[in-house]
């Protein structure tokens, strides 16, 4: 019953958005070349073993050929949403019921190869929880957001988003594989309607061509690797195109959800567009299979650096242990640990919240307990769109001149004595030779530090504590509030070239407070 339904799932923007292009015979390029025949060989190496298993299937699919089953169009044309779907493979609870049959639930897709990896009689199985939805998905929560990163108001042309000052974040589409219960942008993720036209991809392009100080490209989504193979390549040659654009980025899940779109052909394509980098989406380590592995290795062999991006979510990966185990299981298929990322204040993302303290206590349980290259950098992506901010356990104890004291990982305290005869400015001669990248209204806490300004200030502060007052005799020159720095020549003459309120000038010297 569900193969031959299944027959029939072909959503419209699948068929409109991931078409496969005419030189690309599907079930062609996916199979293995160690897998051409069913005998093994009789010295099997341990490689050649792992290159041939294969994630056991449900009953449902044991007919299916292989040919079929490693052939991502076929993945993708038989996706699993409903209930009655679902339940053919899958012990469904009254609350998944429920979540399946809510009028305005976010979009459920489910990829066969990854709904194989689902336990399902164990209603806590981490693929389980990520995929299909509960009933409590659709409860309000304190500081729930629609668009919580406030993506949309830094955004100068559709689906840009110019938030940091030398990058930018490219949504090329809002289709994805299959839909994690979590996304951050489930406001237009899924919805056919809100997915972005070649004219939004050329405003997105006009716009990088015209802002030179974006060096590096993000293209997101949606899945970006959901796209027709000949777009994808249109952006990224586009992309490659622009002088001042030095990385190119793709953040995708389809390796998690689809390894049998990573081909052969795939690969090559990217490999022409070097330097780019790729960050995958795992968050439990039952997610990395032999598929994902082999999908991982061509990724790699191609030269693509890999990266992995995890979200904390509450009783899926909310453990030293889980978090320990997917980053091990990671470095080993040579994909670099890269964000644990705090779930987001969006819609339906609720019940898979954490404490930040369970985040710091994750990292405080494996910082130096592996590999430092094997710890990924846990961030609070700020609501209202202050970006991602780093957070981490307090190794700095405290300081004195000359001094500081530091714990490690196991309470080891220690003091550090710092150097008396530092010399902050005898870089200074090839500071100067090195590129200056200037961030308007940006530079923030660093700014600070390097004296480009005296401080940050909230929103309305000069006006506020103006108390209304106009201009007179005692605050009306404005050099009052200029520091001098010594040596500095475009300071001196920014504050003696200003007159004073009698006309005279400055000379740039501070009257001694005798208060």
């Amino acid at each position: 019953m569900l193969q031959q339904h299944l027959q029939n799932v072909v959503h419209v923007n699948a068929a409109q958005e991931i078409a496969a292009p005419a030189d690309e015979e599907p079930g062609s390029i996916s199979e293995d070349p160690l897998s051409t025949s069913d005998e093994e060989p009789p010295h099997a190496t341990p490689q050649i073993a792992a290159a041939q298993a294969r994630t056991p299937r449900p009953a449902v699919w044991a007919d299916v050929p292989d040919a079929k089953w490693d052939d991502w169009h076929w993945q993708l044309a038989h996706r699993l949403n409903s209930v009655e779907e679902l339940s053919q493979i899958i012990n469904l609870t009254p609350e998944e019921i429920d979540g399946l049959t809510a009028d305005d639930k976010f979009r459920v897709d489910v990829i066969p190869y990854f709904a194989s990896l689902i336990d399902p009689d164990d209603p806590h199985c981490p693929i389980r929880r990520q995929v299909i939805p509960l009933g409590r998905e659709l409860q309000a929560f304190e500081g729930m957001m629609e668009d919580s990163l406030a993506e949309d108001a830094h955004s100068p042309v559709p689906g840009l988003v110019h938030r940091y000052p030398d990058r930018v974040l490219m949504l090329i589409t809002t289709q994805c594989a299959s839909y994690c219960r979590y996304c951050t942008r489930s406001r237009i993720v899924g919805n056919p309607h809100e997915t972005f036209s070649k004219n939004d991809f050329e405003a997105q392009l006009d716009y990088l061509r015209h802002t030179p100080q974006v060096r590096d490209v993000l293209i997101s989504g949606g899945d970006p690797l959901t796209l027709n193979p000949r777009t994808l390549e249109y952006i990224l040659s586009s992309l490659r195109a622009i002088a001042h654009i030095e990385i190119i980025r793709i953040g995708s899940r389809v390796p998690v959800f689809l390894p049998q779109r990573i081909t052969d052909e795939f690969c090559a394509m990217l490999r022409k567009y070097h330097p780019l980098w790729l960050n995958i989406h795992t968050n439990h380590p039952k997610e990395i299979t032999p598929e994902l592995s082999r999908a991982l290795a061509k990724l790699a062999d191609a030269g693509v650096p890999l990266g992995n991006q995890s979200v904390l979510l509450a009783g899926i990966n909310d453990s030293v242990n889980i978090q320990r185990e997917l980053a091990h299981k990671l470095v080993k298929n040579r994909v670099r640990p890269y964000y644990l990322y705090q779930c987001d204040l969006v819609k339906g993302a609720g019940h898979f919240r954490t404490t930040v303290a369970k985040g710091i206590e994750i990292i405080e349980g494996m910082r130096g307990h592996t590999s430092g290259y094997a710890v990924p950098t846990y961030v609070v992506d700020a609501p209202g769109g202050g970006g991602k901010i780093p957070v981490m356990p307090q190794y700095l104890i405290s300081q004195a001149p000359g001094k500081v004291v530091l714990r490690n990982y196991e309470g080891y305290i220690t003091a550090y004595e710092e150097p008396t005869d530092y010399d902050p400015h005898a870089i200074d001669h090839l500071d100067r030779q090195a590129p200056h990248r200037g961030e308007p209204g940006q530079s923030g806490v660093a700014g600070l530090l390097a004296g480009d300004t005296m401080a940050i200030k909230p929103e309305g502060f000069d006006t506020l504590h103006k108390r209304g007052a106009g201009k007179h005799r005692l605050n009306a020159d404005a050099n009052k509030w200029k520091p001098y720095h010594a040596g500095n020549s475009d300071t001196l003459s920014a504050v003696s070239d200003q007159p004073s309120v009698n006309g005279a000038r400055s000379n740039g010297h501070k009257k001694p407070n005798n208060q």
